[in-house]
């Protein structure tokens, strides 16, 4: 028996089919506080509605109905591509079959109530309108349409559908741009990371047709960050999250390089570094944070960096190798960047206060397990102690000296003793700050300032799972929900974040995924094999 599936445009997509009389498509509207205004809907190329060529359409027969029981998933070739067939509750339903975010396959993953989640990194599909409802990743599933003839199962779907795998989602572009005045903006975005990308991508799928700004210290458009540890001679283009054409066609302006020195939230104003001023009607702060330098003798000497941006990342992988590389701090990145350097590094040494890596994190015994993985890849550890002294020889770095006396060679250092949030613009502004300097919001993301909102790992926030104690969650997957939902209640949607905090880091292969929050624990339930690093740890108090 055969199984059929059918691409389907939602109702809200086939509005765009509906032409005017001019032969565009006839226009929306949308209020932005309380004023009526028109909008024309786009949508990104691969998302082009597939009926428009009959010869981009393929259906095949790809199961009997009886071949698949409820809350089962199989991927199933159509010939030119292949797509997820999944049977929830006796319906049928068909996606893609890849995880857009970086191509993982879903049918590994896990189906529950409606959705499919990613069995790479926890991003997370609705089956039956293929849209994303949890991160990381920004596009969504092209969904196929299913019938079902004779017991057998038939699926339609577009061919180019089935080659790139993602659908971006429908959105709305800014009305009559050239009206505005350069120094005012409805939405400023302070940051470009994954949370003001996420926040501007939304407000614009919402409809949202008026002027957004974002303003980032960086020199390049969001990029993918998690990557400038993890593959450290990727290129900015490379990494990019979004191509230079998308901030283009969807109106959502990127000021690079560009430095907020301070809010005047009575005047709805920021102000630049350089003096330059803009107002605002609605602002997100999406700053991020700022690394932890070293304060011992001799930290200004060349060829010890801090990861901030691809260069630094580029540069690191070119100094170290076939040279002595020194990492200050076994944190998340001073990990991955030892397990990325240790096969082109003549040595990598690692130099951490504690006596075992992840120890608050992952506890003693994960994360003795993780450090003997590391040993066995020739990464040597100084446990217990710190650097005192950075020595240099002709203005480059030559030795790091530790507090055990200890001497090391190094040609690089690279430096992971973690970070702090990037709010020291804010101190006077009137913006709640916590003692630590991250800014409080609540569920919706906002500030105690109306009209200001804030995301990503430069906030606290309530937690729904731990009883909605405040805290701070820098995880690349949570910086793209705060977004999202900064967004939407910017539009007044009341929308409150109830998202589980998920992270991964990959060294030497192996990968480490944690689900939940797990600050305060006091004992480790661990099933599996430590030693073999097959095992499931529980986290609990």
């Amino acid at each position: 028996v055969e199984v059929k599936i059918e691409v389907v445009i939602p109702e809200k997509e086939r509005s765009k089919e509906e032409m005017s009389p001019n032969g565009k498509a006839s226009p929306l509207i949308y209020k932005v506080n309380g004023t009526a205004r028109h909008y024309h809907l786009e949508e990104h190329p691969i998302a082009s509605n597939p009926y428009h060529n009959p010869k981009d359409v393929v259906e095949a027969s790809v199961c009997h109905v009886k071949d698949l029981e409820n809350g089962q998933m199989r991927e199933v070739d159509l010939g030119c591509g292949k797509a997820l067939l999944i049977k929830e509750s006796g319906e049928f339903h068909a996606v893609g079959h890849k995880c857009p975010h970086y191509g993982a396959p879903l049918v590994k993953g896990v189906l529950s109530k409606g959705r499919v989640r990613c069995p790479w990194h926890g991003a997370c599909f609705n089956i039956g309108t293929g849209d994303i409802e949890d991160f990381p990743g920004l596009d969504s599933l092209p969904r196929f349409q299913v019938k079902i003839e004779k017991e057998k199962v038939y699926i339609r779907a577009s061919k180019q559908a089935l080659q790139t795998q993602r659908r971006t989602k429908m959105m709305a572009k800014c009305i009559s741009l050239s009206n505005y005045n350069l120094s005012s903006t409805n939405v400023l975005i302070i940051g470009a990371g994954a949370a003001g990308l996420v926040c501007a991508e939304t407000l614009r799928q919402e409809g949202f047709s008026d002027r957004i700004v974002m303003c980032t210290m960086d020199r390049h458009l969001p990029y993918d960050r998690p990557k400038l540890s993890k593959s450290m001679d990727s290129h900015p283009e490379q990494i990019a999250l979004r191509p230079k054409e998308f901030f283009r066609t969807y109106d959502i302006e990127v000021l690079t390089e560009m430095q907020v020195a301070a809010v005047d939230i009575k005047n709805k104003t920021a102000v630049f570094k350089d003096g330059f001023k803009m107002e605002y009607n609605k602002l997100l702060i999406a700053t991020g944070n700022t690394p932890k330098a070293l304060s011992c003798k001799g930290k200004e000497v060349e060829n010890v960096f801090n990861i901030r941006t691809p260069e630094d990342a580029n540069r690191v992988v070119k100094l170290a190798t076939s040279k002595n590389v020194v990492i200050v701090g076994a944190s998340f990145l001073g990990m991955e960047v030892a397990a990325y350097l240790t096969e082109r590094a003549h040595s990598v040494s690692l130099v951490e206060l504690e006596e075992v890596p992840f120890k608050k994190f992952f506890g003693e015994r994960v994360g003795r397990a993780v450090m003997k993985m590391f040993e066995s890849n020739r990464v040597k550890f100084y446990m217990q102690t710190e650097v005192s002294e950075l020595r240099e020889q002709e203005g480059k770095l030559k030795e790091v000296v530790l507090k055990s006396g200890k001497v090391l060679r190094a040609d690089v250092c690279v430096v992971g003793v973690g970070a702090v949030p990037a709010t020291g613009f804010l101190k006077q502004s009137g913006i709640n700050i916590d003692s630590k300097g991250f800014v409080v919001v609540n569920k919706m993301m906002q500030t105690n300032i109306p009209g200001v909102f804030a995301a990503g790992d430069a906030v606290t926030f309530p937690l729904a799972l731990r009883n909605n104690k405040k805290v701070n969650v820098p995880h690349w997957q949570m910086a793209h929900m705060h977004g999202r939902i900064a967004a939407l209640n910017m539009l007044a949607h009341g929308m409150e974040i109830s998202t589980v905090p998920y992270l991964w880091t990959a060294m030497f292969g192996k990968s480490i995924r944690y689900a939940g929050h797990g600050e305060g624990f006091d004992d480790v339930v661990i099933q599996g094999d430590l030693d073999e690093l097959k095992f499931v740890a529980f986290y609990t108090k």
